[in-house]
């Protein structure tokens, strides 16, 4: 059965407002939530960026039902990955077992602030690799002592630890990403909806196979309004670095960049990307193309602060149904 989420977007709304909609995300019915982790927003209209593993806390505790994860968090340079590990566990307990740790390789936004640079692609994914080869050493619970490539860690121990443990869900884009990381990973993360990322996940050797053991999560953005040229004009203001794709979002590194870089999108283009206004049945044909390419999970981003607690009470409930009749 396909499982839809809600997307904490924390690049725009505000702490106590990211737990208030969490808890009307579970009470209308989705069936996990997932949480960026930014240091800044894309753009400035967006305006916010809190810190999201003491969200993740809290939302831990204002729910009760719904999965949890982060999508996704950079082990690998604003965070050391032995700091990662020492997080996830405590949010695993929190969540009492609710919580997967989704991991990328990062974006030069959030990245870039503690001076260490942008490494390259090859690098990053390299780097993704030898920190989920720590965390995952962590959460054995045993001393921990490791030289690497890129990592350091000197007689850690995690002393918190979750009987559940931690499933990880790695972002792959590519084939490099995809053999390196799904014999390390739980689940796959897509920001496509590729059919090739899963048939190419599944044909690695140790790979957990999705559709039986392993889950395969996207996300979509969407921009429910009751009125279709405000919803427009909220996804241009709000959405308009999403028309760049991953591969230049991934190198940007200030909200500057990005509204050099999308001066020329257009409102247009913005709503031919993303199903605008108060169509429900436009959403669900948007999202079916994740569950055509074999996705299990997919989670929904509603743009916009403004409008959100007007989504949530008024579409959000209708919306699942729809998006239930009609996926496998």
């Amino acid at each position: 059965m396909t499982r839809f989420g809600y997307t904490l977007m924390s690049e725009q709304s505000g702490p106590k407002e990211l737990v208030r909609y969490a808890q009307s995300a579970e009470s209308v019915g989705f069936d996990f939530e997932v949480m960026s982790d930014h240091f800044s927003p894309w753009v400035t209209e967006q305006g916010h960026a809190p810190y999201a593993w003491t969200l993740l806390g809290a939302v831990a505790q204002a729910t009760s039902r719904v999965g949890l994860m982060t999508f996704v968090t950079c082990p690998a340079l604003r965070y050391h990955p032995a700091v990662v590990a020492q997080k996830a566990a405590t949010a695993q307990i929190l969540a009492d077992g609710r919580f997967t740790l989704g991991l990328g390789s990062g974006e030069n936004l959030n990245e870039h602030v503690v001076g260490e640079g942008w490494p390259a692609v090859q690098d990053r994914q390299a780097m993704l690799r030898e920190a989920v080869e720590i965390i995952r050493l962590l959460h054995t619970g045993d001393l921990v002592d490791h030289r690497g490539e890129y990592f350091q860690v000197d007689s850690a121990r995690i002393w918190d630890l979750p009987d559940e443990g931690v499933e990880i869900g790695v972002a792959v884009s590519g084939d490099r990403s995809i053999e390196e990381l799904a014999p390390l990973a739980d689940h796959l993360i897509g920001v496509e909806p590729d059919v090739s990322l899963i048939d190419d996940w599944n044909a690695v050797d140790g790979a957990a196979q999705i559709g039986s053991q392993a889950r395969a999560i996207g996300q979509i953005p969407i921009c429910w309004d009751r009125d279709e040229d405000t919803a427009v004009k909220r996804a241009h203001e709000q959405f308009r670095w999403f028309g760049g794709g991953w591969p230049v979002n991934a190198d940007l590194p200030t909200p500057a960049g990005f509204a050099a870089a999308t001066q020329f999108v257009r409102p247009e283009d913005v709503a031919d990307a993303i199903p605008c206004g108060p169509d429900l049945d436009r959403v669900v044909d948007a999202v079916s193309a994740y569950w055509k390419a074999g996705f299990t999970d997919i989670a929904v981003v509603q743009v916009g602060d403004q409008g959100q607690d007007e989504f949530l009470a008024e579409a959000a409930g209708p919306l699942l149904e729809k998006l239930r009749s009609a996926a496998p």
